[in-house]
């Protein structure tokens, strides 16, 4: 298998959706797991074609609310149980509907931070230059075509086979992405 430095990998364009999909699958179909499609408005069905289904996000959510809930809870115990007790009327120190307001405020306000960062850092942002903007004509992936790359990293490229192979999904124009 041929693996050149300095190559990222193979890009078919496509004029339509239906045709990038098709590649998509055929291309999963193949065995190739390091693919990406770019396309000017989301595509459904290619997230079911590319195998996209796997996301740490909600779980990534829910540790955030889990850890704002916690802190929360045991930041007001801390202070009215340990740090700064006050016997009022022989209430008991440790009265948690008190803490319901605070603790749910936490547990939102920390969802909403690892939502935001999770986001991001499961996106690879920030991302001012990536491989695939070498391309001259990626430019149109905005506007009116669709792209899916095959990246040097799969275990199944090899230069000239995966060129010959998008050229076969009838692209309109197959490109090497370089570094």
């Amino acid at each position: 298998m041929s693996r050149p430095r300095g190559v990222y990998g193979v890009m078919a364009e496509f004029e339509d959706p239906t045709s990038l999909v098709n590649a998509a699958r055929s291309a999963y179909q193949t065995g190739f797991r390091k693919l990406d499609a770019y396309t000017p408005f989301p595509i459904e069905e290619l997230s079911e074609a590319l195998h996209l289904h796997k996301n740490k996000l909600p779980l990534i959510v829910l540790i955030g609310g889990i850890l704002g809930g916690l802190t929360g809870f045991l930041l007001q115990y801390y202070v009215t149980v340990i740090y700064f007790p006050i016997n009022i009327a022989g209430r008991p120190l440790d009265s948690w509907p008190a803490y319901i307001v605070i603790t749910f405020e936490l547990t939102i306000l920390f969802s909403a931070i690892f939502a935001t960062f999770g986001l991001l850092a499961l996106c690879g942002l920030p991302m001012p230059y990536h491989p695939v903007f070498n391309v001259p004509r990626f430019s149109a992936a905005t506007r009116d075509r669709f792209f899916l790359c095959i990246e040097a990293t799969d275990p199944l490229f090899d230069l000239e086979k995966t060129s010959r192979f998008l050229e076969s999904m009838e692209a309109k124009e197959v490109s090497e992405v370089a570094h």
